[in-house]
Formats: C-alpha cells, sequence, structure tokens
C-alpha cells in the first residue's frame, strides 16, 4: 500500500498529471458516471459520487462538465454512453499479479489494448479467478499529515471501524473493512478533511518482492497500463523498495 502512494506522489512531481489533463478528465468523467449511476445523483446521499466530485473539483475540472457526467449517470441524458465497469485478471512481467478496473463502452477494445499492453511488457492476461483470490477488498482514504496529524487520524480511524491507520512519509493512509466507507468518509467530511485518494480498492494478501532492477520494469509495465484510456485502477502484489522507488525517481 506504502509503495503505491509514494509512486503516485513520484509520479505528480515529475507533473504526469498535469501533462495528461485531457486522460485526467475523462478518468474522472466515468468515475462520476459510474457513481452517478449506481447511487443516483444526490451528493448528500451518494458518498461514492460526493468524492468523486471532490476529486474533480481538485483537479480543476469545469464544473459544467461534472454536473453532465453526473446527469449521463443519472439517465437524465438521453446522449448516455452504456458505460460499463469491467475487472480484468492477468500476470505482469516477474510473475506479479495484477487486477485492472477498467470502465468501457466497448470492452472487445478494452481487453485488446490491456492484452497487447501486458504481453509486449512480458505479461499475460489471465482466466477470471486466476488472481483475484491474492486480493481483498477494502476502503482506503489518504490525506497530507498537514491535514491532520497522525494522532487525530489515527483517533477517528478507530473509532469508524477502520483496521489500521499509517503516516506514510507525512502521507496519513486509513484502511478499513468495506463496510466502514461512509462512516470514515463522513468524519474526514465533518473535519474538513479532503482526501487525495479516497474509495474501495484491492490490496494483496501478500506481497511480492523482485530486484530493484526487475521492481522498476514491472512498475513501468504498470504505468503503461494505467495509460490505456479505458484503465480506473490498477491494482498489484508487488512490493515496492526504498531502492526501488530511488531508481524510479530518478528515471
Amino acid at each position: 500500500m506504502s509503495g503505491h502512494s509514494k509512486w503516485s506522489t513520484i509520479k505528480r512531481k515529475k507533473g504526469a498529471a498535469d501533462a495528461k489533463r485531457g486522460a485526467v478528465f475523462t478518468r474522472l468523467t466515468r468515475e462520476l458516471v459510474m457513481a452517478a449511476r449506481e447511487g443516483g445523483g444526490d451528493l448528500e446521499s451518494n458518498f461514492r459520487l460526493r468524492l468523486a466530485w471532490d476529486k474533480a473539483r481538485a483537479e480543476n475540472m469545469p464544473k459544467d462538465n461534472i454536473e453532465r457526467a453526473i446527469r449521463r449517470g443519472a439517465g437524465e441524458d438521453k446522449d448516455a454512453a452504456a458505460f460499463e465497469t469491467i475487472t480484468y485478471e492477468g500476470y505482469a512481467p516477474h510473475g506479479v499479479a495484477v487486477l485492472v478496473e477498467t470502465v468501457t463502452d466497448n470492452r472487445n477494445r478494452t481487453v485488446s489494448e490491456l492484452r497487447h499492453a501486458l504481453t509486449k511488457a512480458g505479461g499475460n492476461m489471465g482466466e477470471l479467478g486466476s488472481v483475484a483470490w491474492q486480493f481483498e477488498r477494502v476502503c482506503y482514504f489518504s490525506f497530507p499529515a498537514s491535514a491532520m496529524n497522525f494522532d487525530q487520524a489515527f483517533e477517528l480511524g478507530i473509532e469508524a471501524g477502520a483496521n489500521d491507520v499509517l503516516d506514510d512519509n507525512g502521507t496519513i493512509e486509513i484502511i478499513g473493512p468495506v463496510d466502514t466507507f461512509k462512516e470514515i468518509a463522513d468524519r474526514l467530511h465533518k473535519a474538513n478533511v479532503q482526501p487525495e485518494e479516497a474509495g474501495l480498492r484491492m490490496i494483496p494478501k501478500q506481497e511480492m518482492e523482485l530486484s530493484p532492477e526487475h521492481t522498476v520494469s514491472v512498475m513501468k509495465a504498470l504505468e503503461t497500463i494505467e495509460d490505456l484510456d479505458d484503465v480506473q485502477n490498477v491494482y498489484s502484489n508487488l512490493k515496492v523498495s526504498d531502492e526501488a522507488l530511488a531508481a524510479l525517481e530518478a528515471a
């Protein structure tokens, strides 16, 4: 988990998000659409939608675009595309297990692009259930310690039912069972803490550690997959060491 957040921070520092603003907006739009489709268009009652809204605003996405995406998801826009959420399983180089969450209006295009990316990197697609058993779904929140110190975050998380609260070099992470998502989100919202990341995600039950060189090659492959238009989230069981992170940051 910590390796993921550190790598996300490195990418932000390198300006990857700004350089791919269009791709960021595409992902945010799809998240808004799917959140509104599943829970309706009311921000107060739909916590996934509220978090998607906050994330979109944090990325300076125009308000009109956000509201249009919500209308599409809520079925108020006749031109709404038929998006669906599909999770694919496979292996990155060196046998690293990978789960890829996608939102797509063309599953044939999505699976073709994903298979090509994995194969080119030295990995392969897997059958349904081939790697999913190695992960568990949790709710996850991260925010800078400047927004709330560790002691306060620890108390908030534990009282809300979280399993773990971590301080990873100035980034607070709260991890808990899926059914604690609403309670943790509510408490953070009331404390005026805006998470940099918030949602449900898959975490590995056991991580795989590779040499720094092999770790870098796997992370580059995962980044290529993350850049595919239809991909929303990529999860792996790769353990990212400090040495590998240093090499990634220098790359």
